[in-house]
């Protein structure tokens, strides 16, 4: 059932333990085969879709209303999955700032984000605060007991 509830919300694929190296190097490579030569036009995560070429934004089946920078942000995520991203690169990448005063216009934008994209922004998923650190972005959210039966509602 875990298997099929984490193929459902986005896994590309899935590999039992244990496993051998020979058989790991079998799913990376045919994951390589799939993407190779061509650009990944659309991202999955949870009910939302990202359109990478249209730079649209579905939840549900519902278009999304980002901003530019909202956007720009999620695409940064997207490109740095379950990496933690402290508010100066993402201010230095994102917003191309090359000093950095005092700001909280990244968890301005985060706080827009989850409330967007999340199923309970106030217990995010998908966009994790890493307290002291950052933010880490998780395509795939590590769900608890209470969130499984809404996942497995959406599928």
């Amino acid at each position: 059932m875990e298997k099929v509830l984490l193929l459902e919300i986005g896994a590309d694929d899935y590999v039992v333990k244990p496993f051998s190296t020979r058989e790991l190097l079998a799913h990376i490579h045919a994951v390589l085969r799939r993407q190779s030569g061509r650009p990944q036009k659309i991202t999955r995560f949870g009910d939302v879709e990202v359109d990478h070429t249209r730079k649209a934004v579905t939840r549900d089946g519902s278009e999304l209303k980002l901003t530019r920078c909202e956007y720009n942000l999620l695409r940064f995520f997207l490109q740095n999955v379950d990496r933690v991203v402290g508010r100066e690169e993402l201010l230095s990448s994102v917003w191309g700032y090359e000093s950095y005063t005092n700001s909280r216009t990244v968890d301005s934008h985060v706080v827009q984000l989850r409330r967007k994209l999340e199923l309970d922004p106030s217990a995010p998923t998908h966009l994790l605060t890493i307290h002291g650190r950052g933010y880490r972005f998780l395509s795939v959210p590590k769900v608890k007991d209470s969130q499984r039966a809404a996942y497995a509602a959406m599928a």
